[in-house]
C-alpha cells in the first residue's frame, strides 16, 4: 500500500511540473502563468477536482516513445466560480508548447460532454502551438473531434474561450466557435497561418502581433471580443464575466440584489439629446445612467463602434444591451455593426437573457464599399436576429430611427413587446432634408419653398406621435424616467412565453 501511495505522489508530482522547471521559469519570464496557477486564480479557492491527470500520449513515432508526459498538455476538471459550476481546460504550453495530441483532445472532449450533460458552462484556456506534429492526421482528428463538441454544444452551455498564448491553424477553429473569445495582448495570437507562411504565399511582411495580436482581432478583424493587460486582468475580467450569464439554455441567469431602486428617476438624461438633430451625443452615458449601479459589461468596444453591445444588470436581473453611437458615423448600421448586434442578441435569445435595444439610427451605411460588400445579407443578419429571438424585447427610441433601420432595430413589427419613445424621437421613412428635395423636387431651387416645405414635414413626421397613433410606439416618456419605465417593463415580462414554429433550424443569411 505504502509502495502505491508513493507512486500517486510521485506521478502527481511529475504531472503538475508540467514540462519542468526551466519551461516554467521561461514562461514566467514572459510575463505568462501557468496553466495550474492560470485555473487556480480562475476558480474559487480549493474547489478544483481535476481529471485525467495521468493520461499520456499513445504516440511511438519520431522518438516519442521515449517521452513520458503526464496529464499530455492540458489540465482538465471542474469547479466553481462564485459558486457556480463551471468546467475548465487549460493547455500547458510547458508541455510540447501545448500541442494538441489525440489523447490531449480526449481530454477537452470529456469535459465539454459532461458540461452539456450537467448544463454547465465550458471555459477554454488557449496557450498551444497547434496539431502535434508527430501524431500527424490522430491530433487533426482530435480537433475535428472537439469541433463537433463545440457546433453541439452551442446555445445549449456557453462556451468561451480565452487566449493566452500562440492559437494558430486548425486551433483557432475550435475559439472561433464559441460564444466569446478574449485575448491578452502582447502575448496571444490567433491567426490560420503563421507569419512566415504568409511571407513565403502572398510576399507580404508582417509581425506576429500584425497578422493576429489581441489589437488586430478586437478593432480591426472583430474575432476576438475584448483584450486584456495580462494573464491576472483577464481572469478576474472571465469571473465577473461568467456573473452576467446562466449556466445553461434551461436556467435564467442569475439574480444579484443591488441597492439600486429599479424606480429611480435621472433628470441629467432630460437634456442628453442636442436641440441640433445633426449634433452627437454619447449613447454610452444613457447605458450607464439607466442600468443598476452604473455596472455595464461592454463587448467589442473596439470593433464597430457605431454600435454598442454589452451585459449590464436591471433590478437585479441580466439584460443585453443593443444601442446605436451617434458618436460614431452617426450611429449609422453598416457591414461589421450589423454582424456584432447580430451575434450578441442571437446569443442572448440562446440563453434566456432580454435584451433592451436603445434606437438612434439615421439608416444604412451608402456607399460602393458597403454595397460590394454585401450590406444587404449582412444587414439582413441583424433583422433575422430580432425577428427569430424570442425573449423579452423592449426598444427605447431616443431620437432617429430611419428607413429600414427603424425595422430592423428590434420594432414593433419584429415582435418587440414593449416599444418606448423620448419626445424627442424622429420616426420616418428618412430625414426632413432627404424627404422634401424627393418629394418637392420641382422646388429643388427655391431654398426659401423648401426650407418651408422642411419644417412643414417635421412637424409632421419627424416626432413619435405618427407611429404612436398607430400603435408602432407603445408610449412616449420623459428620458428622467426610463429606468423605471424600462424595469417594469422587463418585470412584467418575465413570465414571457413565445415559440417559433418547429423546424430543424432557420437559414439565417450567412
Amino acid at each position: 500500500m505504502h509502495d502505491i501511495i508513493r507512486q500517486l505522489d510521485e506521478k502527481r508530482a511529475a504531472a503538475c511540473l508540467g514540462g519542468g522547471q526551466k519551461r516554467i521559469d521561461s514562461q514566467h519570464a514572459k510575463g505568462k502563468l501557468t496553466a495550474r496557477e492560470r485555473i487556480e486564480l480562475f476558480l474559487d479557492p480549493g474547489s478544483f477536482e481535476e481529471w485525467d491527470m495521468f493520461k499520456e500520449h499513445r504516440c511511438t513515432d519520431f522518438g516519442m516513445e521515449k517521452q513520458s508526459l503526464p496529464g499530455d498538455g492540458v489540465v482538465t476538471g471542474y469547479g466553481t466560480v462564485n459558486g457556480r459550476l463551471v468546467f475548465v481546460f487549460s493547455q500547458d504550453f510547458t508541455v510540447l508548447g501545448g500541442s494538441l495530441s489525440e489523447t490531449h483532445a480526449e481530454k477537452i472532449c470529456k469535459v465539454m460532454d459532461h458540461a452539456m450533460k450537467v448544463g454547465a458552462p465550458v471555459i477554454g484556456l488557449n496557450d498551444s502551438g497547434g496539431a502535434r506534429i508527430q501524431e500527424g492526421v490522430a491530433s487533426l482528428g482530435g480537433y475535428a473531434d472537439v469541433f463537433q463538441r463545440n457546433v453541439m454544444a452551442s446555445g445549449v452551455v456557453p462556451q468561451i474561450s480565452m487566449i493566452m498564448g500562440p492559437c494558430a491553424g486548425g486551433a483557432v477553429y475550435s475559439p472561433a466557435m464559441t460564444d466569446f473569445i478574449f485575448m491578452v495582448k502582447d502575448s496571444s495570437y490567433m491567426f490560420v497561418t503563421g507569419p512566415e507562411v504568409v511571407k513565403t504565399v502572398t510576399h507580404e511582411e508582417v509581425t506576429s502581433e500584425e497578422l493576429g495580436g489581441a489589437i488586430t482581432h478586437t478593432s480591426k478583424s472583430g474575432v476576438a471580443d475584448l483584450a486584456f493587460e495580462n494573464d491576472v486582468e483577464a481572469l478576474t475580467m472571465l469571473r465577473r464575466f461568467i456573473n452576467f450569464l446562466p449556466a445553461n439554455n434551461r436556467e435564467k441567469p442569475p439574480v444579484q440584489p443591488t441597492n439600486d431602486p429599479a424606480e429611480r428617476l435621472d433628470f441629467s438624461l432630460d437634456t442628453l439629446v442636442p436641440d441640433n438633430a445633426n449634433q452627437p451625443y454619447d449613447m454610452k452615458e444613457l447605458i450607464i445612467k439607466m442600468v443598476d449601479d452604473c455596472d455595464f459589461f461592454e463587448i467589442q468596444p473596439d470593433n464597430a463602434k457605431n454600435i454598442i453591445t454589452g451585459f449590464a444588470r436591471m433590478d437585479g436581473h441580466t439584460v443585453g444591451i443593443v444601442a446605436n453611437q451617434p458618436l460614431v458615423l452617426a450611429g449609422c448600421l453598416d457591414i461589421k455593426s450589423s454582424i456584432k448586434a447580430a451575434r450578441f442578441v442571437r446569443f442572448c435569445d440562446a440563453f434566456n437573457i432580454p435584451v433592451v435595444t436603445l434606437v438612434d439610427v439615421p439608416g444604412f451605411m451608402p456607399g460602393t464599399a458597403q454595397e460590394y460588400g454585401g450590406i444587404i445579407k449582412h444587414g439582413a443578419k441583424l433583422l433575422y436576429a430580432y425577428a427569430e429571438c424570442t425573449v423579452p424585447k423592449v426598444t427605447l427610441i431616443t431620437r432617429k430611427a430611419y428607413g429600414g433601420a427603424y425595422d430592423v432595430m428590434s420594432s414593433k413589427h419584429l415582435r418587440g413587446d414593449v416599444n418606448l419613445a423620448w419626445p424627442s424621437a424622429e420616426i420616418a421613412v428618412m430625414g426632413p432634408k432627404g424627404a422634401v428635395e424627393i418629394i418637392f423636387r420641382e422646388e429643388k431651387n427655391d431654398p426659401e419653398k423648401l426650407a418651408q416645405r422642411e419644417a412643414e414635414y417635421k412637424a409632421k413626421f419627424a416626432n413619435p406621435f405618427v407611429a404612436g397613433a398607430r400603435g408602432f410606439i407603445d408610449d412616449v416618456i420623459m428620458p428622467n424616467e426610463t429606468r423605471k419605465r424600462i424595469c417594469r417593463s422587463l418585470a412584467m415580462l418575465r413570465s414571457k412565453k413565445l415559440e417559433n414554429p418547429w423546424r430543424k433550424h432557420g437559414n439565417i443569411p450567412l
